[in-house]
């Protein structure tokens, strides 16, 4: 349908990053979002004001300009922490022997990959969202099946596996539906970071072309089968904690 220029392979390759980016970021994101819910249901005040505070932030701040912040800023920051421990730790060491050399106990320059930067930005993003769809979940539980499950004797570690988790994922799976679907079109954004995703294979083929159109629709019609396929497993797993009644 598409002239793609022998460029088939490489928007292949594309998507295959694309799809790590995205699955890595999930599971990043899911462990994010169990921890701030629970946090936010936490007894603690200041686990409560930690998970407030996290979900507020991420969830008013642009992700483009996350993407950007944590890439560039990040990686400043851990350098200036980098120069820091190792000057401290020096200045230290001279200060009970004058003759001491010079020793590094962390890396003199840390590089992160637009690979990590990219995963670890869209799971700390999808975190704060995951936060929400969980916490809700969690208080859609009927307390009285915890309640007795504690009652007749189970760990807590038994009564999420048994009575909370099964029951929460039924009311978490369309709110989780919608974040990992807005969470798999977000992965383009690793493009502006240098990442050769699928977007920024497309953009290369088609600074070489001349023929935009035909490589971004390529990626559009890649990312549409990417959610269809992701739609369909979505509905068997609401099939699946669906409550069964005869």
């Amino acid at each position: 349908m598409f002239d793609l220029k022998g460029y088939e392979t490489s928007l292949l390759e594309g998507a295959w990053v694309t799809l790590e980016v995205a699955l890595a970021s999930l599971l990043l994101a899911l462990l994010l979002g169990m921890l701030g819910a629970l946090a936010k249901l936490s007894p603690y005040k200041w686990a409560r004001g930690i998970a407030t505070a996290y979900t507020t932030v991420i969830r008013g701040i642009p992700d483009l300009v996350l993407m950007m912040l944590l890439f560039f800023g990040g990686q400043v920051l851990i350098n200036n922490l980098c120069t820091w421990v190792n000057e401290s730790y020096n200045n230290y060491l001279l200060a009970s022997n004058p003759n001491q050399e010079w020793v590094s106990l962390l890396p003199d320059y840390i590089d992160i990959s637009p690979f990590a930067a990219g995963i670890a930005t869209i799971g700390f993003i999808f975190g704060a969202y995951m936060t929400e769809t969980f916490r809700g979940a969690i208080l859609a539980v009927d307390k009285g099946e915890l309640e007795a499950a504690r009652a007749f004797g189970m760990r807590a570690t038994q009564v999420f596996v048994r009575i909370l988790f099964p029951q929460m994922m039924r009311h978490a799976l369309p709110g989780f539906g919608n974040n990992w679907l807005v969470l798999l079109k977000t992965t383009a954004l690793v493009s502006i970071i240098g990442l050769d995703d699928m977007v920024r294979k497309a953009s290369l083929a088609a600074g070489s072309t001349q023929q935009p159109f035909t490589f971004y629709m390529a990626v559009a019609l890649i990312f549409l089968v990417f959610t269809a396929v992701s739609t369909s497993a979505l509905k068997w797993a609401e099939r699946h904690y669906a409550i069964k009644t005869r």
